[in-house]
């Protein structure tokens, strides 16, 4: 049960994102995103007070597309190389299938947002993720010791969020993903292990 109600919200949202996409969010209605998931006005209005309730699921969509790449990245890659490669491929698909004017949407409904807010959600699978690659970046010795997995994953989270925003701010005037290819390997180069860091 718990299983067919994950995947009737998931449908929905896949739905309404899509259609957001091709026609717009102010054109799209509750209707279209009804038909196009192959859900019901009473499913629907279950899971969301409305139109602009999915605003916020953006980040479910994300953590979609961080569940795929999870099967395909290269389990040979070092903790930096995977927090660049998971890096591009978001933003790469937030370049070409998300308008900007949607991901300025969503941050602003984060920020009015007086209860849950689902960027900061450490329940997400971005949350688990990153930890997981970090505290690997640890043990290895990668990153660098005298940070916490705790920080760093603060700081990356915080990193990807300012990007976002700035890109935002700028009216998506330049490529995102050819900006956070440039930036972001030299933002990680600060949090990458030396010898003086890795030695106790």
């Amino acid at each position: 049960m718990r299983k067919n109600s994950r995947n009737t919200r998931g449908r929905i949202i896949s739905a309404a994102w899509k259609l957001f996409y091709e026609q717009g969010y102010e054109e799209t209605t509750v209707e279209d995103i009804v038909f196009e998931s192959g859900t019901s006005k009473g499913s629907f209005y279950h899971y969301f007070d409305g139109k602009d309730a999915l605003l916020g699921t953006l980040a479910y969509v994300f953590d979609e597309k961080y569940e795929e790449l999870t099967r395909v990245m290269n389990p040979g890659l070092g903790a930096v190389e995977k927090l660049i490669y998971l890096n591009h491929e978001l933003f790469a698909m937030i370049d070409s299938g998300i308008s900007m004017d949607l991901v300025a949407r969503l941050l602003s409904t984060q920020l009015l947002a007086r209860g849950e807010k689902s960027l900061l959600d450490r329940n997400r699978l971005y949350f688990k993720l990153l930890r997981r690659i970090i505290a690997d970046g640890l043990a290895s010795g990668e990153l660098r010791r005298d940070r916490t997995a705790g920080e760093i994953l603060r700081a990356y989270a915080m990193w990807e969020r300012a990007l976002l925003y700035d890109w935002c701010l700028s009216g998506g005037e330049y490529s995102l993903v050819a900006y956070t290819d440039q930036m972001t390997p030299l933002f990680l180069s600060e949090y990458r292990g030396t010898p003086e860091t890795e030695s106790f």
